[in-house]
């Protein structure tokens, strides 16, 4: 199981085999828990949001309460129907997702702005992927603020052309959302992110981004600190 903090409260955990999944299932799920092979650190009570997929794909959401805490990871105690869970994390995206997103467009397109702005804060994943479309600033950083974002939704924000200085400056300062690469490269390359943000994500980028950067960066500032980085090396 590959684990990846995705915010201060939540995490994703990805199934890399059925026998794997079939396994925890077995020995874990079946009795309202789960064990989490991270290192990164939870205090016993703490309420976390952890999102599940499955080797095909297939994703369930689980709110989960720490229990212990180990050198191998944390035990947490889960409420949900493991058979349920189970058969959510042996399904596809293409098979479950196309009634799952009619669903939550026709939900979400009957909101008003207020309601988005209140929802985002803690819908599921279909949800999100309709409401980090949307064009109000309140809304997307509403979404940020959702527990069991991603980084993969965070770097599809980071290239929206909805970015604004408050949703570049809440990533920017998002430490786990920050380490990564397509995270960084999505804010460098968007015409929106303030030029100080790119300037400050320069310097941690490969060698190969920095040389695109220096051909075809967002701003002359920003391709000129390019060509010197390069220069400098």
């Amino acid at each position: 199981m590959r684990v990846e903090r995705t915010g201060p409260a939540s995490f994703l955990a990805q199934f890399e085999s059925d026998d794997e999944l079939l396994e925890e299932h077995r020995v874990n799920l079946s009795a309202g828990a789960l064990l989490l092979p991270t290192t990164e650190g939870a205090a016993v009570d703490a309420k976390l949001a952890v999102t599940l997929r499955g080797p095909n794909g297939g994703e369930a959401q689980l709110a989960a309460t720490v229990v212990a805490a180990f050198p191998v990871g944390l035990a947490l105690a889960v409420d949900a129907d493991a058979d349920k869970v189970l058969a959510q994390l042996q399904s596809s995206p293409e098979t479950a997702e196309p009634e799952q997103r009619q669903n939550a467009w026709d939900r979400v397109r009957g909101l008003s702005q207020m309601e988005k702005i209140l929802q985002a804060v803690k819908a599921d994943r279909t949800e999100r992927a309709l409401l980090l479309q949307d064009n109000d600033p309140r809304v997307l950083l509403s979404v940020l603020r959702n527990p069991r974002l991603t980084v993969e939704e965070v770097a599809r924000l980071a290239k929206s052309p909805f970015l604004n200085f408050q949703i570049a400056d809440v990533i920017l300062k998002t430490a786990q959302w920050m380490s990564s690469l397509d995270v960084r490269l999505g804010l460098v390359h968007n015409p929106r992110t303030p030029q100080a943000f790119a300037l400050k994500i320069l310097p941690t980028l490969p060698e190969a981004d920095v040389k695109a950067i220096a051909r075809a960066g967002t701003s002359m500032a920003l391709k000129q600190a390019a060509l010197r980085r390069l220069q400098s090396r």
